[in-house]
């Protein structure tokens, strides 16, 4: 699994979702800043935090808490 959080600067959920993912305990994960990239921006700037598996495809909006990003790493 190679997750990657998509985020923004100074985006206080985008903390919140850091905070969240420490809780869970996930070991490993990329941070993408989506705002100097315009098709990033396009495609998940209203919409982050996100949490993306690359390798499914498969996408974690923002609202989640730690129990969430489990099942999510479960599937």
């Amino acid at each position: 699994m190679r997750l990657t959080l998509y985020q923004r600067d100074d985006c206080h959920l985008c903390d919140l979702a850091l905070a969240e993912l420490a809780q869970a305990r996930v070991p490993d994960f990329d941070s993408v800043f989506v705002d100097d990239d315009a098709q990033l921006d396009a495609r998940y700037g209203e919409r982050v935090p996100v949490l993306r598996d690359a390798e499914t495809g498969r996408e974690l909006d923002w609202p989640f808490d730690a129990a969430a990003i489990a099942r999510f790493l479960a599937r």
